[in-house]
């Protein structure tokens, strides 16, 4: 039997819940492996920094810094370095312009590491910054500041005088300029900066000179010091040595072994040789009167720079003069030898070595021993220097000059040594009189003897003798 449908009745429509239930059960799916593959793209990174050596970037999805290494200087050794959140700072202070390679490990997390790998290796490669100041040689007003500019900004910086130590201070900020609070018109200072923190700070020295037409000279050591016999001197112009002084360079007196080198257009350094200028001299450095020596005196017209060498120590005296034989003790220095070159010598004169005196005799006599002080000069050491004189040719006054030093220091680098040995005479004014020479450790000669008549008595009291004259 056949049903007729109604006029208005057509096919049934499809409901659209049966297509958004499928979508809405895929939808993680889909999200998971986007975010999946958005993870699986993301690297670590290892980049260069304003601050450490350099930046470790973890990539998305997390992990873990499981290894760094750095490796630099000219035998490309390990460096030590640590970790500071993602950041990679040297253990120990580096020298500017060091190339580095650094290397790091990353390790994924496991839920990831099936499809990126468990770990991704990274490398870079660096120069740790230099930053030199623009000019060593600075030219200023009155008024105006003492202000050393730098190539690179540096985060750390320190001055102070030549030949002290100088040490560089963190800075709050890196800065491009650095203020020397000096009053003085002219000088020199050596200036310590680093372009890192952990950067070994480069020591630069730097000049400084008031503006005018007139060039300005500045000696260090500064004039009036006290020099060694073979310190350098050293003359920084404010215009081109060659302008100023031409090709006539500064004498120096007294005349010394040594020659004038050119350290740059305006600096010159006279370095003495041999004897240098020798112990005890007054050392003078003569210029041009067109030119300006800061601290210097002027003689007529011309200044001139002095310097003062002082003389050698007591102690040292007693050192060199028991080494060559002319006193009865031995000396024994703590390091095992006596300097072998003469600026050694000098340098010992001035700044004696450490060491032992000991009795060179078993049986020195007891008056002997009363008069002996390794610190003090007496009648002792007047009578070795007056036997050290006599034996190497010279007036024999017993002062220790600046020419008897240096023939002691001769005869030490010679080892030319006393060949008389050393006499010790006991006179006995108590009636009978006597007299006991005592030579090398014996007595040689004990018997009767005159010591003066009433119009000429002999005072008493001890005294060297160089010359015996028979009567």
């Amino acid at each position: 039997m056949l049903t007729d449908l109604p006029h208005n009745q057509g096919p049934s429509r499809r409901s659209p819940a049966r297509y958004i239930v499928p979508l809405l059960v895929a939808f993680p799916f889909v999200a998971a492996g986007a975010a999946a593959a958005l993870v699986a793209s993301s690297h670590a990174q290892l980049r260069v920094s304003r601050t450490a050596l350099a930046d470790i970037t973890l990539p998305r999805g997390g992990g873990s810094i499981a290894r760094v290494l750095a490796i630099g200087g000219r035998e490309q050794q390990v460096i030590p370095v640590r970790l500071k959140g993602h950041e990679v700072l040297p253990v120990h202070r580096l020298p500017a312009g060091e190339r580095i390679t650094i290397e790091a490990t990353v390790r994924r997390p496991a839920w990831i590491s099936w499809l990126t790998g468990g770990s991704e290796r990274l490398q870079v490669t660096e120069t740790t910054p230099v930053a030199k100041p623009t000019s060593v040689y600075l030219t200023r007003k009155l008024s105006q500041p003492l202000a050393v500019s730098f190539s690179a900004p540096v985060a750390a910086a320190g001055y102070g005088a030549t030949g002290a130590a100088v040490q560089a201070q963190a800075l709050s900020v890196p800065v491009q300029s650095v203020v020397l609070h000096e009053t003085a018109p002219a000088g020199i200072a050596k200036l310590a900066a680093a372009a890192r923190t952990w950067e070994i700070p480069t020591v630069t020295t730097v000049s400084w000179f008031p503006a005018g037409s007139r060039a300005t000279v500045v000696a260090n050591p500064a004039p009036g010091s006290r020099i060694t016999p073979n310190t350098r001197l050293t003359l920084t112009f404010s215009k081109p040595v060659s302008r100023v002084l031409g090709h006539q360079l500064p004498p120096v007196s007294p005349q010394t072994a040594g020659a004038w080198h050119t350290v740059n257009a305006h600096t010159i350094q006279f370095v003495p040789a041999g004897y240098g200028y020798g112990l005890g001299a007054n050392v003078k450095v003569s210029l041009p009167s067109t030119v300006n020596l800061v601290g210097g005196q002027v003689s007529g017209t011309d200044p001139v720079g002095q310097w003062t060498v002082p003389t050698g120590s007591t102690v040292a005296l007693h050192q060199f003069l028991a080494e060559l034989g002319y006193l009865p003790v031995n000396f024994t220095p703590a390091s095992g030898s006596l300097p072998a070159t003469a600026a050694a010598a000098e340098a010992a004169a001035v700044n004696p070595p450490k060491g032992t005196f000991t009795w060179r005799y078993a049986h020195t006599p007891t008056l002997l021993r009363t008069m002996w002080s390794a610190t003090a000069s007496g009648q002792m050491t007047k009578g070795a220097i007056m036997a050290f004189e006599e034996a190497e040719g010279m007036i024999p006054d017993g002062v220790a000059s600046p020419q008897v030093w240096k023939a002691l220091i001769q005869a030490v680098l010679g080892n030319h040594k006393s060949s008389f040995g050393y006499t010790f005479v006991m006179v006995s004014m108590h009636l009978p009189e006597t007299i006991t020479v005592w030579h090398d450790g014996k007595i040689v000669v004990h018997g009767l003897a005159n010591t003066g008549i009433p119009v000429s008595p002999t005072a008493p009291g001890t005294y060297p003798a160089y010359e015996h004259i028979p009567s």
